[in-house]
């Protein structure tokens, strides 16, 4: 679709560093700062295993960032549905050649590498999904014909972790989906019908779950029907965000987290850990830190000229966001626990990377906001 003028200036490189975000750059490296100062701390004050690694891979992550912030954004235009697909095609190898880890499937191996799939997917939707509605016309955008294909889009990825089993992943990939179906400004009343039907479909999915995700559903709802078991982890996590008080025990003094109480605090429940040692009011600095980047996104999604640099931009904002209310709500029993890290906080490879590569395509809609597109360079396939 054509949007406007053909003739757009080019940035130089210098000009494009000179026009970098760098406040926005600054923001995510204090969330990984503190990522690393928390593994450091779980560690009991080490920086292996985890915070060396941490800070080695927010490097690399970085520069990716820029790698990507500095490409001609026309070139994601045309590479958003290879990715998509290479994604697709990742997930669909998962049950066939995937690692298995604690009863689930997620994983892929190559030579000394493992990669998760659906982390690379997290992006992957965002981009295709913009692209498909950078070259929809905006009066079709409600027609039930144009939503098949993005409900395709999301539907395919969202059956495919469903099978890992990754329910967490894919409850993020439909919210992002759908956030971005409603920001590209589909009809409200599919959104309705879809929460119903959402509802209608709960008892075949509960009768559809494994046996330990009835158990998560089931602690979440009585934790202390099991305080040994399947209610350890939530009942533990409780009882270090209490301890943590207003102004929490101090760094490295956390006793759930270094009496080794509290489970899998280097990476999903870290939160826990942070909010044990400092307390209240840390926890909501570190909240409101993510909520000044996630503004600083949405600004940046808000200058965008073009409607495929506003979804990139605004679905990986919507990443963050559900990435880090999952996470949050979850250690706070809010939800049932699933897997979900923390961003830039949490120990994981695959997870940092993908969401540096999320960044970077942020500050590259941000950099090419001007930039429009030719009717030629927008195509459906």
């Amino acid at each position: 679709m054509f949007t406007g003028p053909v003739a757009t200036p080019k940035l130089s490189f210098a000009e494009k560093l000179l026009a970098m975000n760098w406040v926005f750059v600054l923001l995510i490296t204090a969330l990984a700062s503190v990522g690393a100062a928390a593994l450091y701390s779980v560690a009991g004050g080490s920086l292996e295993p985890w915070a060396e690694n941490h800070v080695i891979r927010y490097c690399l992550g970085l520069g990716l960032l820029f790698a990507v912030a500095l490409i001609d954004i026309r070139v994601w235009v045309r590479l958003a549905y290879p990715v998509y697909v290479l994604a697709l095609v990742l997930l669909i190898l998962v049950p066939f050649l995937g690692v298995d880890s604690s009863g689930a499937q997620r994983w892929l191996k190559v030579g000394a590498i493992t990669i998760q799939p659906a982390e690379l997917m997290k992006v992957a939707l965002v981009l295709a999904l913009a692209r498909y509605y950078e070259w929809l016309p905006a009066k079709h955008i409600s027609n039930p014909l144009a939503l098949i294909v993005p409900v395709a889009m999301i539907g395919v990825p969202v059956a495919l972790v469903v099978l890992q089993p990754d329910l967490g992943t894919a409850v993020l990939f439909a919210a992002v989906g759908g956030g971005l179906l409603f920001l590209a400004g589909a009809s409200w009343i599919y959104f309705v019908f879809g929460i119903t039907g959402v509802l209608v479909a709960l008892p075949f999915v509960w009768n559809s779950l494994h046996g330990y995700q009835k158990t998560r559903v089931m602690t979440f709802i009585d934790p202390d029907k099991d305080i040994l078991g399947a209610g350890y982890h939530i009942l533990q996590s409780k009882i270090a965000l209490g301890s943590g008080g207003i102004m929490g025990k101090g760094y490295m003094r956390g006793t759930q987290s270094q009496l080794n109480f509290l489970p899998e605090k280097h990476t999903d429940f870290i939160f826990t850990m942070f909010a044990e040692e400092m307390g209240f009011v840390g926890s909501m600095s570190l909240l409101t830190l993510y909520l000044i980047v996630l503004m600083a996104i949405i600004y940046m999604a808000l200058r965008c000229h073009t409607q495929f640099a506003r979804l990139v931009a605004a679905g990986v904002g919507i990443t963050m966001f559900v990435y880090v209310f999952i996470n949050v709500a979850m250690v706070m029993g809010l939800v049932p626990v699933v897997g979900v890290p923390l961003p830039l906080v949490s120990y994981g490879g695959t997870s940092m990377i993908t969401l540096m590569f999320g960044f970077g395509l942020v500050l590259n809609a941000h950099l090419h906001r001007k930039t429009w597109f030719q009717r030629h360079e927008i195509r459906i396939i």
